[in-house]
């Protein structure tokens, strides 16, 4: 297997037109979840892939084996809990900005814990993706990221690493502790210049790739939206250009950005040109409506880029 993550999948319930929550009319289904959006990202870079998570025996959670089944990620770390149901959020748009509303909170995801972490897969596979909302949903589930972490490290397993803090998962200060932990354990970071400035305190976006690459990981990659990227890579600085595009909806971005860096590296690409790659990548996956339908193929990003 080229990559493995942990971590949560959320259905999607999207408003129609612009209607709000509290006077809804139809809502149109979708996939989410950041690890689960980074998955369908790096398997349609051509990477293989594999989840590790828990999703309830409910019908959502068939849903999203078919997903990953239809793409190619391996589900046979995927554990089916009886009696537990798969977390869901609900998002309003509006042309200014969405608003997402989650029910999650003891979730089957929120459930993992250490003993579900696969050893020996997460030592055989190239690399292990895990994210700050996967530590933030739960005390258990942090612990089993960063056993998961700790198990790759130790095997040679590349470790990739987004903060996605989330100021309503969890505070600050114990955010900052966490995810301070996770990039000393990390050799890719992918924050983004909001979470970056939050987390760190610094404002200038070079000052922030210098505190996470304080904490030493080999590669940092700070997303900056429509201003493109920063690109650090052990001591050198390069700024990525960002791909032209109008976008409709940024949902799911940043993973498609993650997912496609980390296939097109695990191939043989320099961190140089999997960073070129992912902005194509990211930028195309805002051209359409939720967070999977519009991920690119690694051929249309070929032929975009």
């Amino acid at each position: 297997m080229d990559i493995i993550a942990i971590g949560e999948p959320l259905l999607e319930f999207s408003t129609v037109g612009q209607e709000t929550l509290d006077n809804p009319g139809q809502f149109s289904t979708g996939f989410g979840g950041d690890t689960s959006n980074f998955l369908v990202a790096a398997a349609r870079s051509g990477a293989r892939t594999g989840y590790l998570t828990r999703i309830g025996a409910d019908p959502f959670g068939e849903a999203f084996l078919r997903l990953w089944q239809a793409e190619g990620i391996d589900t046979r770390h995927v554990v089916r809990a009886e009696g537990e149901r798969t977390g869901v959020y609900f998002i309003s748009r509006h042309p200014a900005s969405s608003v997402f509303t989650y029910y999650r909170a003891d979730s089957a995801a929120s459930r993992l814990a250490p003993a579900d972490v696969p050893e020996a897969s997460v030592a055989a596979a190239r690399a292990l993706h895990v994210s700050g909302i996967t530590q933030a949903i739960s005390l258990s589930a942090c612990d089993a990221a960063f056993h998961a972490m700790t198990i790759a490290r130790a095997a040679g397993t590349l470790v990739s690493y987004d903060p996605n803090y989330r100021p309503q998962l969890w505070p600050l200060d114990r955010a900052r502790a966490v995810v301070t932990r996770s990039i000393e354990l990390a050799d890719v970071a992918f924050p983004n210049i909001e979470e970056g400035r939050l987390l760190t305190g610094a404002q200038d976006p070079r000052a922030v790739v210098d505190w996470f690459a304080a904490r030493g990981p080999r590669t940092v990659v700070l997303k900056m939206g429509a201003d493109g990227a920063l690109l650090w890579h052990e001591g050198t600085l390069t700024e990525i250009k960002p791909h032209p595009v109008v976008p409709i909806d940024s949902t799911g971005a940043g993973d498609a950005f993650d997912g496609a860096f980390m296939a097109h590296l695990v191939s043989g690409a320099t961190p140089a040109e999997a960073a070129h790659y992912a902005a194509v990548a990211g930028a195309l996956t805002t051209q359409g409506h939720g967070a999977v339908g519009p991920v690119p193929t690694r051929a249309t990003i070929l032929a975009a880029g």
